[in-house]
């Protein structure tokens, strides 16, 4: 069973401990606040501005002023706080944030992260991505394992323009959770009913797979 968007962002909340502060880049990692646990206690923070959100709001509850960088309404937490972008990329800079979620389009076997750009399609920007791949020391990708065209997203090496080089540490797919390693991709969990088969089917990069690997808890 390949796993849903909302089931990846479940599966990376486990990641998150007590007392984090935690980036939550554009995309399926937006949807993470959603499924922390209720006994403890974590502060999202937004390279826009924004210190303590919360999960997204009810429909016909939103603000239209509060928002993350991705420009999706979100709600706030009590003691919340605003700020320029100056003082959030500080943060950032300054090591502050104990991890980093991010997308990816494309994820090499050593650790590359392409995020930003497709040759010959107008973006708006990179926004914080260069930063928080260069300050953060521990970052986690949510991503789908394969494109539309059913070609592998975690590659031997990456073919898009970088994001930052060696700085991916685990990545949570629709079909796996894998470990960047020295040696490649480590397979620690796969999606309920997929096979080891099917992942390394999915995965041109090099992948590691021991025995009895665990299907993981969603």
């Amino acid at each position: 069973m390949s796993l849903s968007k909302e089931q990846i962002a479940q599966r990376i909340a486990k990641e998150v401990k007590d007392g984090y502060y935690v980036n939550l880049g554009i995309g399926i990692p937006t949807l993470v606040a959603n499924y922390v646990r209720d006994d403890i206690s974590v502060e999202f923070q937004s390279e826009n501005g924004v210190l303590g959100m919360g999960p997204f709001p009810f429909e016909g509850e939103e603000d239209a002023d509060v928002i993350n960088a991705g420009k999706q309404t979100i709600t706030t937490l009590p003691g919340a706080s605003f700020f320029d972008s100056s003082l959030s990329f500080g943060m950032i800079r300054g090591k502050h944030v104990h991890l980093t979620i991010l997308g990816a389009m494309e994820v090499a076997e050593n650790g590359d992260i392409a995020n930003w750009k497709i040759p010959g399609r107008m973006v708006k920007g990179m926004g914080g991505a260069m930063d928080l791949v260069a300050s953060a020391e521990n970052i986690i990708v949510a991503m789908m394992h394969t494109n539309k065209k059913g070609e592998s997203k975690l590659l031997k090496k990456c073919s898009l323009p970088l994001t930052g080089v060696h700085c991916v540490k685990k990545i949570v797919t629709n079909l796996a959770v894998m470990e960047v390693t020295n040696e490649g991709f480590k397979l620690l969990e796969r999606a309920p009913g997929v096979s080891v088969d099917e992942i390394r089917q999915a995965t041109e990069g090099r992948l590691m797979a021991g025995e009895n690997i665990p299907e993981m808890e969603v």
